[in-house]
């Protein structure tokens, strides 16, 4: 496709699912306002057929593709080379395709730390919880590293393996520890800023959230969830009651999704209306699920792209 002088540039997503995606308006929202003669097609790919995804969209000339929930850290192994922010994130969630080969990189990384850099600016070493040890985790650890090192770090995750195996890759670099998934409530209470970077509270198990209802916050606390669907997850729900300062996922998702036009196409995106764009898609998405649960659209259905 980007071959054929004819027809549009594609990108896309890789997922499974990515039905829940806002990242196609999103993308094609910044694409309308640069005047892009280009496309971005989500791409439901079982992880079995992952391989053979990435091998034939290459093939079929596509431009790059993000890369979400469960492939971040698969992909990394399946490019031909890595930025070097790849690389210490471990994780790739960028994929721009070369006429040498597959290049991985991590745009998570800066998004994530544009997403809250103004408050963290505020704090010159907060003691930071980081709940999941998947490819989004370490874009966070990774972001700790490189912007403010002089953050502690504690992780943990239903996966005491892969929390173990996150901590070490990146105890040289940065105070790290982990602590068991229960005693994750403890940690809570003593850090200045928690993350959520697990799928609990993702749409459509909206009722689901990391940490017990009865958790009480301080006011002083920064609670973010980098799940964006919906925008105000129970996490958030129960932070904001606190009076905590709460930060949804989506500028994290505008964040990451400039940078990786910036890497296919090197322009300069506009992120504001990308925002906009995410939480306008949202809106609608729930007031047509909120239709369906009375009867009224199906509310599977989304609004349309």
């Amino acid at each position: 496709m980007g071959k054929d002088q004819t027809s549009k540039l594609c990108c896309g997503l890789l997922g499974w699912p990515v039905s829940h995606s806002a990242s196609p308006v999103m993308m094609s929202k910044a694409f309308d306002v640069l005047a892009m003669e280009a496309v971005y097609v989500p791409f439901a790919v079982a992880p079995n057929r992952l391989s053979d995804a990435v091998r034939g969209l290459s093939a079929l000339g596509v431009v790059g593709v993000n890369v979400t929930i469960p492939h971040k850290e698969a992909v990394f192994a399946l490019v031909d080379r890595r930025t070097e922010v790849a690389e210490l994130a471990r994780a790739v969630n960028t994929v721009l395709f070369h006429p040498d080969g597959a290049i991985g990189h991590n745009t998570d990384v800066v998004g994530w730390w544009d997403s809250v850099r103004t408050l963290l600016d505020k704090r010159p070493h907060p003691r930071m919880l980081i709940l999941g040890a998947g490819g989004a985790a370490a874009a966070v650890v990774a972001a700790l590293c490189t912007y403010h090192p002089e953050a502690t770090v504690v992780l943990t995750s239903r996966s005491t393996e892969r929390c173990q195996q996150l901590m070490k890759r990146f105890e040289d670099r940065i105070r790290v520890t982990d602590v068991p998934w229960t005693e994750r409530t403890s940690a809570a209470a003593h850090a200045d800023m928690v993350v959520n970077t697990t799928p609990l509270g993702m749409w459509p198990e909206t009722d689901a959230s990391p940490l017990p209802e009865t958790f009480v916050w301080s006011d002083e606390q920064i609670v973010q969830d980098i799940v964006y669907r919906p925008m105000q997850t129970r996490l958030l729900q129960q932070a904001a009651a606190s009076r905590a300062t709460v930060l949804d996922g989506v500028g994290m998702l505008a964040g990451q999704g400039a940078a990786s036009l910036k890497f296919w196409f090197d322009v300069d995106a506009p992120v504001k209306e990308m925002e906009v764009a995410v939480r306008d898609f949202i809106m609608r998405a729930d007031l047509r699920a909120e239709s369906g649960a009375r009867g009224g659209v199906p509310a599977d259905e989304t609004p349309p792209v």
